[in-house]
């Protein structure tokens, strides 16, 4: 290439520049862009062109006068050739054609007045009443000569523009709002507008593009495991079940209280199984419009049936799925029962549903529908307990790795001051003792930190600041002294953990205690319980010879459980061994007592014995404690806060043996070994796994290196 052509390139190209660099400051274009917006915008623009409609009168040629100069005027000169009356509110005035030239009609000009074609009116005016205007122009023609009187007439008008915008106006803003409300419903349901409301809201977790929950993720709960892992099982490999003519479970029901890990162990099923998983709710379906549920329900299956193998999650499935003909309505199409009727269908109709497993929660499995828990669609309900000691000491491992603790920190001591706590709970209690930490400037987080997170948690905000008496404060004492020393003297009370008088939440005083993780209670141990809740007001009564109203949660508590003790349990001799209690829930909307009038005295007679029993039980035990009562009171307002090693000083070593810490312990050292056994038959696992993976590598290319 000469030197020429090279010169002539980098020429073009240098002009090629100057003519980019010129266009770029070219001014741009700007575009209107309504956004979100735009329905704003259309309102204001009806509502200018209806206002300017109003205002505006197109083709009305005649000039508006008053009636007065009609009168003073016009008739008094004899220059009105007619008049006619429009709608009994508009009084048109047609003027002679000889009197148009005078000077009183200047207004018409000349050029307007061309313009009106025959039979326009020259001047109008307006009436209130017409009785009133006929009236008044009577006496004007009595008094006129009948030669030159005026004649009148009537007419009907109809406004064209008026008529029109009565109906547009309205119908358009009907059609602006409808549209609305169902892009916002459509919207909801993942985009499509207005024709997406009957889609399914399910969200899709791929397993590809999300990250694998598994087992391994999900802490305690050892026994929903194995329920669960069949269905995983069969998921990886359905040949082994179905060369023996076995099938697999269509559904499971999860059942459990609040916050104990329904929906992680489902998502840890989908994750082991490594198939699609579909995730919504039972409020999903509940919709305004008829047959939007029921609609919603045939388009999950048909989603799962085309990602199958699959696992479909409803959670809260008792907001479609509670028993029907319960409900107060007595309606004759109840959108719930459509929806619950098309998933009955679904899960066991004609049509099979191959490779689509439906896993479900709930806290309510008593009110669920027969049908829905009937083998064939829901073939296993797996029960999902509160964690034991052990199981919490394991999710407290979990949810302990992202937080920076002290080397103190022991898992099993922090699982035992958390009895009855969930998963979710535990959680909550993690982050609120790193956020307390961090809010004492602390670079970790320690024990401490997690018994302020507990007691935030169980008890409410501490209120240093609250302004309580002297007298107050010793009245709480002592209520609060009462309650431990009668649950530390009695065999089955809850052992003590610590009382304080430091007012929490709506508490003014409160006593922490360790409770046993009874699987059944006697009645003796109920007893020992309701001694102890009225331990405080017993305590009241008897050091200051009054009572107050601090033992209303109290007397609450103990009265609910006598009446369970009386109706339910069938622990009275009078009343015998029968029970009032209603699992089904069938008569929760029932107007009548499943007992009569004189049973309900007697169960109202038994109950007041059994409390005041016990009443008398508690002041009889303070009284030959009331020295060592008084003693721990007066320490508890000394120091606000007491723990069970200042009750041993003061009351002495606890005399009774503690069976269930025994049990514990060896509960404990049995789960231990058993999650040492799993875990090498894991790694067992996983390296055959790997080696048989390394296996086929080989064989499929022999010159491929290990």
């Amino acid at each position: 290439m000469g030197e020429q052509e090279k010169n002539k390139i980098d020429d073009t190209e240098k002009s090629d520049n100057s003519e980019n660099k010129k266009n770029d400051f070219k001014p741009k274009k700007t575009e209107m862009k309504f956004g979100k917006n735009s329905t704003i915008w259309i309102f204001v623009a009806v509502a200018v062109v209806f206002i300017g409609l109003q205002f505006l009168s197109f083709g009305d040629s005649a000039i508006k006068i008053g009636e007065d100069r009609f009168v003073s005027q016009m008739y008094a000169n004899g220059d009105v050739e007619k008049i006619l009356v429009i709608n009994q509110r508009r009084v048109e005035i047609f003027i002679k054609a000889s009197s148009i030239g005078k000077e009183e009609y200047s207004d018409l000009e000349s050029g307007k007045r061309n313009a009106l074609s025959a039979g326009d009116a020259h001047y109008y005016f307006t009436i209130g009443s017409i009785e009133n205007f006929e009236r008044r122009f009577i006496e004007l023609q009595d008094k006129t000569v009948a030669a030159n009187r005026v004649p009148i007439s009537y007419d009907t008008r109809a406004d064209v523009s008026k008529e029109i915008w009565s109906w547009v106006l309205p119908l358009g803003i009907i059609i602006v709002i409808w549209v609305l409300i169902f892009r916002k419903m459509g919207g909801a349901g993942g985009g499509g507008g207005l024709f997406s409301i009957g889609k399914s809201k399910a969200k899709l977790f791929e397993q590809q593009n999300q990250q694998r929950t598994t087992f391994e993720h999900v802490a305690g709960l050892e026994e929903a495991k194995i329920e669960v892992t069949e269905i995983v099982d069969f998921l990886r490999n359905s040949d082994k079940y179905t060369k023996l003519g076995g099938k697999i479970p269509k559904g499971a029901l999860l059942v459990g209280p609040p916050g104990t890990g329904k929906t992680l162990l489902a998502k840890a099923v989908a994750g082991e199984a490594g198939v699609p998983f579909f995730s919504l709710s039972g409020s999903d379906f509940v919709e305004m419009f008829v047959g939007v549920g029921a609609s919603r329900v045939r388009d999950l299956f048909a989603q799962a049936k085309s990602k199958a193998p699959c696992i479909v999650f409803i959670d809260e499935i008792d907001a479609i799925g509670r028993a029907r003909g319960t409900s107060m309505r007595m309606s004759s199409n109840d959108e719930r029962e459509n929806t619950l009727n098309q998933l009955l269908t679904e899960m066991d109709g004609f049509e099979t549903n191959a490779g689509v497993i439906l896993l479900a929660a709930t806290n309510r499995a008593d009110i669920l529908d027969p049908a829905l828990v009937r083998a064939g669609r829901f073939d296993r309900q797996i029960h999902i307990e509160l964690p034991d000691l052990y199981e919490r000491e394991q999710i407290f491992e979990v949810h302990l790795q992202p937080i920076k603790v002290s080397e103190e920190m022991d898992t099993q001591y922090l699982a035992k001051q958390t009895p009855g706590f969930s998963g979710a709970d535990i959680a909550n209690v993690c982050n609120e003792a790193a956020l307390i930490a961090a809010r004492k400037d602390s670079k970790v987080v320690t024990k401490q930190d997690f018994l302020d997170a507990v007691d935030r948690i169980v008890g409410g905000l501490e209120k240093k600041n609250k302004l309580i008496t002297r007298t107050e404060k010793k009245t709480i004492a002592y209520h609060e002294a009462g309650h431990a020393t009668i649950s530390w003297l009695l065999e089955h009370a809850h052992p003590l953990i610590k009382v304080t008088i430091v007012p929490r939440g709506m508490a003014l005083g409160a006593a922490w205690y360790q409770p046993h993780e009874r699987q059944i209670t006697t009645k003796e141990q109920l007893l020992d319980e309701m001694c102890s809740a009225l331990g405080g007001r017993a305590s009241e009564e008897i050091f200051f010879g009054k009572v107050s109203t601090g033992a209303l949660n109290d007397l609450e508590k103990i009265t609910k459980q006598a009446y369970a003790m009386i109706a339910y349990f069938g622990m009275s001799e009078k009343v015998g061994n029968v029970s009032f209690y209603d699992s089904s829930g069938r008569n929760e909307y029932s107007f009548h007592s499943p007992y009569s009038d004189k049973t309900a005295e007697l169960i109202d007679a038994e109950v007041k014995n059994l409390v005041e029993n016990q009443y008398n039980r508690a002041k009889q035990i303070i009284t030959d404690n009331k020295d060592k009562l008084s003693t721990l009171a007066e320490k508890l307002l000394e120091t606000e806060v007491i723990f069970s090693d200042d009750l041993e000083s003061i009351l002495g070593k606890r005399q009774y043996n503690d069976e269930y810490e025994e049990e514990r312990t060896k509960y404990q050292i049995k789960m231990r070994e058993q999650m040492r056994v799993r875990k090498e038959e894991q790694k067992k696992q996983k390296e055959k796994e790997e080696k048989e993976e390394k296996d086929k590598d080989k064989d499929a290319d022999p010159k491929k290196e290990v």
